[in-house]
């Protein structure tokens, strides 16, 4: 008998996060009913190895991961039964080019398994200020007209060559990742525009697995959480003054990324969401009934309502908040909880151990790295009032 792989490519922002986490804490309970979700200790997610495959620096961290995708994944792969039903599953894995794809397939395919591709999608409305607001948390500064002006351009260009594109431009991605595979080994999965009702994301995602979700009963809490547009603007001001004392990626990505934006700014209430223009919403609608079109006649299996891509009518003219011109007042409000998180952060881990001595002090930073995440957020706050 031969395996069947499902190879899950994103798209980002699509719940990816969540379906990854729900099987992973699944993996055991899903394994006895020969479904294979392959992670394990030495490799938690698959972020390493398709990183791997897709050749992309990703802010350095490309080079602890050379040799993942042969080395832990397809070894994982092949020595797994030959009658599994393998998942294999990262969003950035949808950017990966035609020779990253051809490698894949070969690699999955040998030995006669049959191998399935799976992409989650959703409505341009959300994906555009997702995608966008995603950047800043990797410590991009543009503003949104930039990001919308390059993605209108690219567009109309080559949309390979840009990134939101590649992971985004749903025929595209899917006429790359299925090129070699017969239309109904290739499952689309559409991200429902209203969480209400028992057709949920994770009931669609079963169903283009051929998985009973009563072999998942765990629940997952886990998120990539999405911030308002007075916290994107304090981010993105942040993100320009840890460029200038040169902040490493390893502790951005801790400091900032999980513990200030993820687990405090995440959490505020009452925050106002960024959405597209409403000058652009016929652009993306538009585009959005093209794609329709053009997926309804590729013969591809479905979750979903295709007409769920059309993005959902935003906010009239009046009431949309344009997130490159938010209030110095809001902006204090965001900064002065940023600080007294990082402020309780800093605390907590200069506590002493358990056996009462101080943790010891770490390597000491370069003179242009002592300028401490709290100091440079109340320095730009400073200067911000003053002007």
């Amino acid at each position: 008998m031969s395996r069947r792989v499902y190879i899950h490519v994103g798209a980002p922002k699509t719940g990816t996060t969540y379906l990854q986490d729900r099987m992973r804490l699944n993996a055991g309970a899903l394994a006895e009913h020969g479904v294979h979700y392959v992670v394990d200790e030495e490799m938690p997610t698959h972020f390493g190895a398709a990183l791997d495959l897709i050749e992309e620096p990703w802010g350095g961290q490309r080079r602890h991961f050379v040799g993942a995708w042969e080395e832990r994944l397809m070894r994982r792969v092949r020595a797994t039964d030959r009658d599994a039903t393998l998942v294999i599953s990262h969003e950035i894995l949808a950017g990966a080019r035609a020779e990253h794809v051809a490698r894949a397939m070969r690699d999955l395919g040998e030995g006669g398994d049959e191998v399935h591709l799976v992409y989650t999608a959703r409505d341009l409305g959300r994906q555009v200020p997702a995608e966008w607001q995603e950047g800043i948390k990797h410590r991009r500064q543009r503003s949104f007209a930039t990001f919308l002006q390059q993605i209108r351009e690219a567009e109309h260009e080559d949309p390979r060559e840009l990134w939101f594109w590649r992971v985004q431009h749903v025929p595209e991605v899917l006429a790359r990742w299925g090129a070699s595979l017969p239309p109904e080994r290739v499952h689309l999965v559409l991200v429902p525009q209203s969480r209400d009702g028992e057709d949920s994301l994770w009931l669609r995602w079963c169903r283009a697995l051929g998985v009973d979700p009563a072999w998942a009963p765990r629940d997952s809490q886990a998120s990539n959480s999405s911030i308002g547009v007075a916290e994107i603007r304090v981010l993105r001001d942040l993100n320009e003054r840890l460029g200038e004392v040169d902040l490493p990626g390893r502790p951005y990505r801790r400091l900032v990324r999980q513990q200030l934006v993820h687990h405090n700014l995440a959490q505020r209430e009452g925050m106002t969401r960024a959405a597209m223009p409403p000058d652009q919403h016929a652009w993306a609608t538009d585009l959005a009934r093209e794609w329709v079109r053009e997926l309804g006649a590729s013969g591809y299996r479905v979750y979903g309502d295709l007409d769920e891509l059309v993005p959902r009518p935003g906010p009239d003219a009046e009431a949309w908040v344009d997130p490159d011109e938010v209030s110095v007042e809001d902006q204090l409000d965001v900064a002065l909880d940023a600080l007294t998180a990082m402020t309780e952060i800093a605390a907590e881990e200069g506590r002493p151990g358990p056996a009462g001595a101080p943790a010891p002090p770490g390597p000491a930073a370069p003179p242009g790295r002592r300028e401490t995440l709290t100091l440079a957020v109340a320095r730009r706050l400073r200067d911000r009032l003053r002007r």
